[in-house]
C-alpha cells in the first residue's frame, strides 16, 4: 500500500529544509521526498500509482511529528482525570507522536515495575509512542534518591519530581551527580517551597484584589538559579520545566553564556495569556507555576526567540470537572494541552513573527528529542512515516467538550483559533480520532 502526500509545504529542521515536497509512503515506511517548487507525480515515475492514495496537502504545512518532553498521563492510579490510552489519543489530535509521561502518578514512579507499566499500557493502547519519566527520589518524598540505572535500563528518558521541587539542595546535588554518572537528565520542577506555600497564583495586585495568596516570581527564579548553580558545580544535566518569569530567562541566558549544561521549556499558555486570565475565579486557568505578568510573558517570547528557551512542551495536566469546579483556592492546578499547544505556538509565527516556521518546528521536533537523546522528530527516507500535516487557514471555536482528552480544563475554551492538524502519522499509519 502506498500513499503520495503532495502539494505540502515541508519544514523539517533535523535537515534544515523547508520548501514544498511531495513525500512517499510505502507499507508506513517514507520511500521518497522530492522536494521542489512544484512536485508532481512524475518526480516517482518509476513508481506505479495505480493502488496509490493521494493526500492533498495543498497550502498545508508538514511537520515531523512533535515530541511533547512534559506531559501528565495520570496512570496509574487517576485514571478518572486521564489514561494513558485517551491521553495518547488526544497527543495524535494534537500532532504529537511522541509525549513523556511524568512520574506523579499513583504510586509514583519511581521504581522499573511502575515504568514497565507504564510502557505495556502504552503498547496496548497503540497511540502514540510513550517515554516514561522517572521521579527522582522514592514517592517524590524529596529524601531517597530512586534507583536511577534500574528505571533507566527500563525504560526511563530523564528524571524529574515535577509537581513537587527537591527542596533538599544537598539532594539535588547528588541527583545531578548520580544522573551524570548514568548519563541522564534531571528536568527541574524550580519553585521554593516555603516562598509559595499555599500560594494559589500569581503575587501581585491582582491576587490581592481577589484576596488570594500569591506566588512570588522569585520562588521560581531562586530554585532555578539554585539547580544551576548546582549543574555547574557537578557537571551534571539539567533542564528547567516549564519556565514562567522574566527573571528565569535572564538566569537562564546568563548560565548558557557561561556553557552550564542547561536547557530550557516553556508552555504555550505562559507566552499566550496572563494572570488576568484567573480573573472571576476561573481555575481553568489556574496552573503551577502560575500565569504571569504582560513583561514576563514578553520574555519568554524573546527568550524563545533567541534561543535561550530550547523547547515548547504542553504540560499537559488533565483534571476532572468535579475538580475543576471547587472553589479556586481547593481546585487542582493544570491545563490541558496536548491539543491546543501547537496551534497557539502557531501564533508566534502566523500572528506576532516572534519565531519562523523551522525555528517553532525545531522547539516541537528536534530539540526536545536531541535533548533526551531520542531518534524522533525528523522525517527521512528509510525511516517509519511520523509526521503531522498541519492546515494554518482553518478558523473554528474551541470548544472544551469536543477536547478528545479527558481533561475539558482549558482557558481558551471559546477562542477563536486559526490552524489545525489534519492529520498525524504514527509509525507510517494515519491516525483516526
Amino acid at each position: 500500500m502506498m500513499l503520495l502526500i503532495t502539494n505540502g509545504y515541508l519544514v523539517n529542521p533535523a535537515e534544515n529544509f523547508e520548501g514544498k515536497a511531495d513525500i512517499l509512503i510505502e507499507n508506513g515506511t517514507v520511500k521518497k521526498i522530492i522536494k521542489s517548487e512544484k512536485p508532481k507525480k512524475n518526480n516517482f515515475k518509476d513508481n506505479n500509482f495505480k493502488d496509490t492514495e493521494v493526500f492533498d496537502a495543498k497550502g498545508m504545512y508538514i511537520f515531523p511529528g512533535l515530541v511533547d518532553m512534559h506531559t501528565h498521563l495520570r496512570e496509574p492510579g487517576f485514571e478518572h482525570k486521564e489514561t494513558i490510552s485517551t491521553g495518547t489519543l488526544a497527543a495524535l489530535r494534537g500532532g504529537f507522536t511522541t509525549v513523556c509521561a511524568m512520574p506523579n502518578t499513583n504510586p509514583v514512579n519511581d521504581n522499573a515495575g511502575i515504568t514497565e507499566f507504564i510502557l505495556s499500557k502504552a503498547q496496548a493502547a497503540g497511540n502514540a509512542r510513550v517515554l516514561p519519566i522517572g521521579a527522582i527520589t522514592k514517592g517524590q518524598k524529596g529524601e531517597e534518591l530512586a534507583e536511577f540505572y534500574m528505571m533507566k535500563k527500563a525504560g526511563c528518558v530523564a528524571f524529574s519530581d515535577d509537581g513537587k521541587p527537591v527542596a533538599n539542595p544537598l539532594v539535588m546535588r547528588r541527583a545531578l551527580e548520580y544522573a551524570r554518572g548514568a548519563g541522564a537528565l534531571i528536568i527541574s520542577h524550580a519553585e521554593d517551597p516555603l516562598l509559595s506555600e499555599k500560594g494559589v497564583m500569581n503575587e501581585g495586585a491582582l491576587s490581592v484584589s481577589m484576596g488570594m495568596k500569591g506566588i512570588p516570581s522569585v520562588s521560581e527564579e531562586i530554585a532555578i538559579y539554585r539547580d544551576i548553580a548546582l549543574a555547574e558545580f557537578t557537571g551534571g544535566r539539567l533542564h528547567v520545566a516549564h519556565v514562567s518569569t522574566e527573571g528565569s530567562v535572564r538566569i537562564i541566558r546568563q548560565a548558557k553564556e557561561r556553557g552550564v549544561a542547561v536547557t530550557a521549556e516553556t508552555c504555550p499558555h505562559y507566552f499566550t495569556i496572563t494572570e488576568e486570565a484567573v480573573a472571576g475565579y476561573n481555575t481553568n486557568a489556574k496552573v503551577n507555576p502560575p500565569l504571569r505578568r504582560k513583561k514576563d510573558v514578553e520574555a519568554i517570547i524573546e527568550g524563545l526567540r533567541d534561543g535561550t528557551i530550547d523547547v515548547i512542551a504542553t504540560d499537559h495536566a488533565p483534571h476532572s470537572l468535579e475538580e475543576k469546579t471547587r472553589e479556586f483556592d481547593s481546585a487542582p492546578s493544570g491545563i490541558s494541552g496536548l491539543e491546543t499547544a501547537l496551534i497557539l505556538a502557531l501564533k508566534l509565527v502566523l500572528e506576532e513573527g516572534a519565531l519562523s516556521l523551522m525555528e517553532l518546528a525545531g522547539k516541537l521536533t528536534v530539540n526536545p528529542a536531541g535533548i533526551l537523546g531520542l531518534d524522533s522528530g525528523i522525517i527521512k527516507e528509510g525511516a517509519q512515516a511520523e509526521l503531522c500535516i498541519v492546515d494554518p487557514a482553518k478558523e473554528y471555536v474551541l470548544k472544551s467538550q469536543e477536547l478528545i482528552s479527558k481533561g475539558k480544563n482549558t482557558p481558551f475554551d471559546g477562542w477563536c483559533l486559526k490552524g489545525a492538524v489534519a492529520a498525524t502519522f504514527f509509525k507510517g499509519r494515519l491516525a483516526r480520532w
